[in-house]
């Protein structure tokens, strides 16, 4: 089991929506070219589903990625807990509540848990991603490298603005 798993979701489909997929396309080629990819799993799909909680088990870090409307430019990077809150998005669940299926399923709180939203802002369906989404991308890779390079909680938490 790695330590660190990575869920990068959206749709390569959807103009900007598809900025968690090329972030772990990118992430996938950095990890093997460092000798980290023994340590991080990335996990890529358009949407959460309940039974990504199980990949929780055993982990000692999650990251979640994905797009952004409206959010900070160019992205934002916080702490998430586990939250029954009934899902506003077009994803079938929201971070906080595959950590709580997690915590229902097992009994105890899932491992410290992240949310990178990186902005974006043209969604339509057939569009590829965007200039600015692109540059985004880049920051957001950024931050990304430097989180896995020095994968503890005390390095992640530093991290959150």
């Amino acid at each position: 089991m790695r330590p660190v798993v990575v869920f990068a979701i959206g749709n390569p489909s959807r103009g900007d929506d598809a900025i968690g997929p090329v972030v772990a396309g990118r992430l996938e080629s950095w990890l093997a070219a460092t000798g980290l990819a023994g340590q991080v799993e990335v996990i890529e799909d358009f949407q959460l589903n309940i039974e990504y909680a199980l990949d929780l088990k055993g982990r000692e870090l999650v990251l979640f990625i994905d797009a952004g409307e409206n959010t900070a430019d160019p992205y934002f990077f916080k702490q998430i807990h586990a939250s029954p809150e009934p899902s506003h998005s077009s994803h079938a669940l929201e971070p906080p509540a595959v950590l709580q299926v997690y915590l229902q399923i097992e009994g105890h709180e899932p491992p410290p848990s992240f949310v990178l939203g990186v902005r974006g802002e043209h969604f339509e369906l057939g569009e590829g991603i965007s200039p600015s989404a692109q540059q985004r991308v880049e920051a957001a890779l950024t931050l990304v490298e430097r989180l896995l390079r020095w994968a503890s909680l005390a390095e992640w938490l530093g991290e959150v603005g």
